[in-house]
C-alpha cells in the first residue's frame, strides 16, 4: 500500500482496486468491504461465476488500463463507476443497496449506495 493510500485509509476514505486477473467473488467482496454496497457483475446477461476472473468474462475489445490497475473511491457516482468499468474490462456491473434487494440510484456516490 502506498503512502497516500495509507494515509487515506487512516480517514476513512475508502477505495477499491480491480485487476483483470482477479476472481469475482473477490472483487464483489472487496467492493462490499469498501462501500457497504452490492456490486452484481454479469456475464452477458446472467451473473458471472463467482469463481472467473475478470478477464475471461471481458466482452469486445476492452483494454485493462495502463497500469492493469483500476482504482475507485466512494466519492464516483454509480452511473460512473459502472460506466468506466465496462470501457477498462468490458464487464457488464451494477451497484445494489447493501442488502442487495433494489439497484442503487445512478446519481449516489459508491459511498452513498452502501448506506441504502
Amino acid at each position: 500500500m502506498g503512502i497516500v493510500k495509507g494515509v487515506a485509509s487512516l480517514f476513512g476514505v475508502k477505495e477499491l482496486k480491480i485487476t483483470g486477473n482477479m476472481k469475482v467473488k473477490t472483487v464483489k467482496k472487496d467492493f462490499k468491504e469498501a462501500f457497504g454496497a452490492t456490486l452484481r457483475i454479469y456475464n452477458g446477461a446472467r451473473f458471472a461465476d463467482d469463481n472467473a476472473t475478470i478477464a475471461s468474462i471481458r466482452k469486445g475489445s476492452a483494454k485493462e488500463t495502463k497500469s492493469g490497475d483500476f482504482w475507485v473511491g466512494g466519492k464516483t457516482k454509480v452511473s460512473e463507476f459502472e460506466k468506466k468499468v465496462e470501457q477498462a474490462f468490458g464487464v457488464k456491473i451494477q451497484v445494489a443497496n447493501k442488502d442487495d434487494s433494489a439497484l442503487s440510484n445512478n446519481s449516489l456516490t459508491l459511498s452513498e449506495a452502501g448506506k441504502e
